[in-house]
């Protein structure tokens, strides 16, 4: 029989279609699961309650808060106060249930491609599993340095000396320090990862290249499809990160990062993330309509406007890069 495997994320309403396709990619893929989703406000809740999702517990923020967390909340814009949750939510899960053997922890914004067995087996034993960044080497791109050489996204703890000893080191130091900003050699809840694997014993960063492509590294890659499965080189594409990813209009989409995006990424990626956004919007909206057709993102948000564009006119050439480099697209 197939093990069961644990899963936790945190979103709010803004993050709702993102939320729902990657679990509905998650239930896709990964056979026996159950998924903790820690709602940042109550409108993720209450639709989410009525959903009905299975396999899936709600944990509404007010019950999730501790006072360490509060005390720091007002410190922190929206981002950094859940940068500064992210362990404190793998804790949560633990402490709430005792048969949960280890947990992992999952960004809202991926989405599942193939069986997430593979990573579990290389796993093994370790008691904490990493995922690299994998930037670019040698390039302008690579930004270990500054932003960390894991990310976040994907994290596995299991409940041991090990892994309990390293979430509780992590939560003290998003507690004490967790800002959208580089400061003495730190950033988010990130860079705190970069000596975990000398720092804990017993810690994987997982090696296989399917787990853990994003716009940042995406580009050293060659993507195909063989036998209905998308590969990326010679490994199938077990998830992406849809970092950065906006819907601003019917027709306009953006990935904002200072990574191009050449079509075959857009059309082999993003265009059918876009449809599975679509897809769990219009599910959204026959539980509420008051939640927005495109229900992921606030509009044009970051379109900048004619006006904006003769006040500043760095902004034409910011517009002008983003268009030839490919991240916009019409859809």
């Amino acid at each position: 029989m197939a093990q069961q495997r644990y899963f936790v994320t945190l979103f709010d309403s803004n993050y709702l279609t993102r939320g729902l396709t990657m679990y509905r990619s998650l239930a896709q893929h990964c056979g026996e699961f159950h998924l903790w989703i820690i709602c940042f406000d109550n409108f993720a809740y209450h639709l989410l309650s009525a959903m009905r999702l299975p396999q899936v517990t709600l944990v509404p923020l007010a019950t999730f808060e501790d006072a360490e967390l509060l005390r720091v909340k007002p410190q922190r814009s929206f981002a950094e106060y859940c940068w500064t949750s992210t362990p404190s939510v793998l804790l949560y899960v633990l402490n709430a249930a005792p048969d949960v053997d280890a947990i992992t922890y999952l960004d809202a914004d991926l989405k599942f491609y193939a069986p997430l067995q593979p990573i579990f087996d290389e796993m093994g034993t370790a008691s904490i599993l990493l995922t690299e960044h994998r930037y670019p080497p040698h390039t302008r791109f690579d930004l270990s340095a500054t932003h960390g050489r894991y990310n976040v996204q994907f994290m596995t703890f299991r409940r041991n000396p090990d892994g309990i000893a390293a979430l509780h080191w992590w939560r003290e130091r998003c507690l004490e320090w967790c800002f959208n900003r580089l400061e003495d050699g730190k950033f988010g809840d990130q860079k705190y990862l970069d000596d975990w694997p000398q720092r804990f014993a017993n810690v994987h960063c997982i090696q296989h290249i399917g787990a853990g492509v994003a716009p940042w590294n995406v580009s050293q890659y060659r993507l195909e499809v063989r036998d209905e499965t998308l590969y990326v080189d010679d490994m199938p594409l077990i998830f992406y990160h849809f970092h950065h990813f906006k819907l601003y209009h019917t027709h306009l989409a953006y990935c904002y990062s200072v990574y191009p995006l050449v079509c075959e990424i857009w059309e082999r990626l993003y265009l059918p993330y876009i449809q599975d956004m679509r897809q769990a919007a219009h599910d959204v909206a026959t539980v509420s309509q008051s939640v927005q057709v495109d229900g992921a993102v606030r509009r044009y948000d970051r379109w900048p406007s004619v006006l904006n564009m003769f006040a500043h006119p760095g902004l034409w050439y910011c517009l002008i890069r983003d268009v030839l480099e490919g991240r916009y697209a019409w859809i």
